[in-house]
């Protein structure tokens, strides 16, 4: 049923989180992807999703982007258009909506409740086993989710975009979840957990302008973390190269930085390093 742009129904069965909807539902999945509005079912729950498909693109690669704390899915995904033209990408770009997705549930991604942790079958996950190459990108509070994601979720990502996020997941299992590892894993699980979160293909993108204390979550745990989210992602990328060095563990994450910008997605989205960001 045609609204404004393109609007398209499809059932998922037996979805076990958000992103198995995404990424094995319409329009991903289904009729190739058209520039507009769709909405899909996830779980019997609608949700809105904004699309790009470049021209003179013929052999595609996704790009799924999550939107910051204003929940505005159409700008990001007007603001990914540089970056899809120049890397033949499909951008889809989901609505998580407050209601369904308070700050626990998508900028902390679903794993700590009120100080618990919460069962794992219930964290905002994704299922894989699709024939579509895809990258994932997130600004700001959408930055917050994929860190978790990659921390507590095995994906099958070419590449995990962080930029500019409020906090991030520690690399220790001495902090406690969802700043660190900690009350989630421990022991022998703990290390293995950690030697996988250093293992993604994370890519953590700032710009070096981002100081600024607007609409920062400025939580106890996460100053701790630095005084700036520029910061952040230097001390999280630094402490993650030094706990792989220590251990003798492979690091495939990468820190890419942006000079004179600060927290502005179109900005980041469209400079050159975004490139550099999203390659493999």
């Amino acid at each position: 049923m045609p609204v404004k742009d393109t609007m398209t129904t499809t059932g998922c069965p037996s979805v076990a989180a958000i992103l198995c909807g995404l990424l094995g539902c319409a329009p991903v999945a289904a009729a190739p992807i058209a520039t507009g509005r769709q909405v899909i079912d996830i779980n019997g729950a609608p949700m809105v999703v904004f699309t790009y498909r470049p021209g003179g693109c013929s052999d595609p690669a996704l790009l799924m982007i999550f939107h910051g704390v204003a929940r505005n899915a159409r700008t990001y995904r007007d603001d990914a258009h540089a970056i899809a033209e120049r890397l033949c990408l499909l951008v889809v770009a989901p609505v998580f909506d407050k209601r369904a997705f308070p700050a626990w549930r998508y900028q902390r991604g679903g794993i700590v409740k009120d100080a618990v942790v919460q069962d794992a079958r219930d964290w905002t996950r994704a299922q894989e086993g699709r024939p579509l190459a895809y990258s994932l990108l997130g600004h700001s509070a959408g930055a917050q989710f994929l860190d978790r994601l990659a921390a507590f979720v095995p994906t099958e990502a070419r590449r995990i975009v962080i930029a500019n996020a409020g906090s991030y997941v520690f690399p220790s299992l001495e902090v406690d979840a969802p700043y660190g590892l900690g009350k989630v894993y421990s022991g022998a699980n703990g290390e293995a957990a950690l030697r996988r979160y250093m293992e993604q293909p994370l890519t953590i993108y700032l710009g070096q302008g981002d100081t600024r204390d607007d609409r920062r979550n400025d939580y106890p745990e996460a100053l701790a973390q630095g005084a700036s989210r520029y910061q952040r992602g230097v001390n999280v990328f630094n402490a993650a190269k030094t706990l792989a060095q220590t251990r003798g563990w492979t690091l495939n994450w990468r820190l890419v930085e942006l000079p004179g910008v600060g927290h502005s997605a179109r900005r980041m989205f469209s400079a050159p390093q975004a490139s550099e960001a999203l390659s493999p």
